[in-house]
């Protein structure tokens, strides 16, 4: 399943390539990759439930 998400750069929402869940800090679920485009990284806040 590819995550889409937004890539600040490139100012469009595209699915992000080698996707891997992260927890953050605080605890709270996200998604981590890079835009196949521009190859800028991009991240993704889930939701906790």
């Amino acid at each position: 399943m590819a995550e889409t998400a937004y890539c600040v750069k490139c100012k469009a929402k595209r699915d992000m390539l080698n996707a891997e869940r992260v927890t953050m800090k605080n605890g709270r679920p996200a998604m981590k990759g890079k835009c196949p485009k521009c190859g800028t990284g991009m991240y993704k806040i889930l939701s906790s439930k």
